[in-house]
């Protein structure tokens, strides 16, 4: 109260400490209806006061959130290539944002399902009011999205940028996150080549940040939940609120190799040398794609009990354990490939920058483990593309000759080749 009404003292009618600097106020020949005129005009000044502050910080706020949403509106008008939606469309889509249509929250905001005047099903990222942070995000995300054109990102619809909301809408993914199904409630476990067809997925996406955007991006929040599956399960990189522009080539050619800024991102995912040198990178996109890969291979959370996955799938390595730590919901699996991919997802993970793969050669290598798999196995995924029945189920039930039970793999992970060694026992 004293920031903005003065000191308490003066709302007193006691008047508190002050009382001594009256001794004898009435006795000097101050009359009671005197004094009360002084402490009358005192307050009066006081709330004159306050009424002046608090006019001066509403209109300073007003000014501010005109500002802003002026600002917004001119980013909006160079956008092309996506729709700009009303409000009142937003709400209708969603009937009036309703509990029952809210699909996912996060730190920007939360996300409805909702349905377009045209019939098509959307998925409507609604910002918290007042954030700043998703004040950046959404012109960010909106610049990106509208350039970026691949079959393994997510689309952007359009947008909503009125009544102090900011709203983005992309295409609706049926099967929700990748997060969603390795959690150990989920009721429909992925089978080991769905993973390996995600993970593959996921990778070109950000393979074609990397090398074909123009300019190219870094997305700074990999991670499993923003790795979002469509109906067929065809994986879909998503959020790039965070996302950086790659450094260009200086006036005499020169390419920088990173980028230095704040250090943004999800704990668990992020590369620890960025973190400690503020460097952002291409190889800082590999290192949260390859804790990805650890949870696809074993199921658990990047931090969790108070335990870092890539640690504990490196203590695993390296005390022979590692069949303890791998998911047993994949069910059947052809022991060299899960070999190469574990190999992989720990490459990726390595502590200096340049012991981890590029994105080209991820994309390479998982390319070559698919082409491992067993020929039945390869034509359901084939046949996944192209028909939206569980076919995680299915690729768990095709028992071959060659495929074992992942509870069944015994052995530790050799450092130098990056493969089990030990027994695989047939089931």
């Amino acid at each position: 109260m004293g920031d903005v009404f003065g000191p308490y003292e003066l709302l007193n009618f006691t008047l508190g400490s002050y009382a001594d600097e009256f001794p004898n106020a009435v006795s000097t020949g101050l009359s009671k209806a005197a004094l009360g005129s002084i402490f009358a005009s005192t307050i009066a000044g006081a709330i004159l006061l306050s009424v002046v502050a608090t006019t001066l910080i509403v209109r300073r706020r007003s000014r501010h959130r005109a500002v802003s949403k002026r600002s917004l509106s001119r980013f909006s008008v160079k956008v092309d290539g996506v729709r700009c939606f009303t409000f009142e469309e937003m709400a209708i889509a969603t009937n009036n944002f309703d509990l029952s249509a809210q699909v996912g929250q996060g730190g920007y905001g939360k996300v409805y399902k909702g349905i377009l005047g045209d019939g098509a099903l959307v998925a409507i990222k609604r910002a918290h009011q007042d954030s700043l942070q998703g004040s950046r995000e959404f012109c960010t995300e909106i610049e990106l999205l509208s350039r970026l054109h691949h079959r393994n990102l997510v689309s952007l619809v359009g947008y909503c940028d009125e009544e102090d909301e900011q709203m983005l809408v992309y295409e609706f993914m049926s099967n929700g996150t990748l997060r969603d199904h390795l959690s150990a409630k989920s009721k429909r476990p992925l089978s080991f080549g769905l993973r390996l067809k995600i993970a593959l997925g996921a990778a070109k996406g950000i393979l074609y940040l990397h090398t074909e955007a123009d300019p190219p991006i870094f997305h700074r929040d990999v991670k499993a939940s923003n790795i979002l599956l469509d109906s067929k399960f065809v994986a879909k990189v998503a959020d790039f609120g965070l996302s950086r522009l790659a450094p260009v080539p200086d006036v005499e050619g020169t390419l920088p190799a990173h980028v230095s800024t704040v250090v943004k991102g999800t704990p668990g995912y992020l590369d620890p040398e960025y973190f400690l040198t503020h460097k952002l990178t291409d190889k800082s996109d590999v290192y949260s794609l390859g804790v990805v890969f650890l949870e696809m291979l074993t199921g658990m959370k990047p931090i969790e009990h108070g335990k870092n996955i890539v640690r504990e799938v490196n203590s695993a390595c390296q005390s022979g354990a590692v069949s303890g730590i791998i998911d047993g919901r994949m069910g059947l699996y052809p022991p060299e490939c899960i070999k190469r991919f574990l190999s992989l997802a720990t490459k990726c993970c390595q502590h200096e920058t340049d012991d981890r793969p590029s994105m080209w050669e991820i994309v390479r290598e998982l390319e070559l483990i698919l082409r491992m798999m067993p020929e039945e196995d390869l034509i359901l995924l084939e046949t996944s593309e192209t028909d939206s029945t569980d076919v995680s189920k299915s690729l768990s039930s095709s028992a071959t000759g060659t495929l074992f039970v992942s509870s069944q793999a015994s052995g530790s992970l050799d450092a130098s080749s990056g493969m089990i060694s030990g027994r695989v026992t047939p089931r």
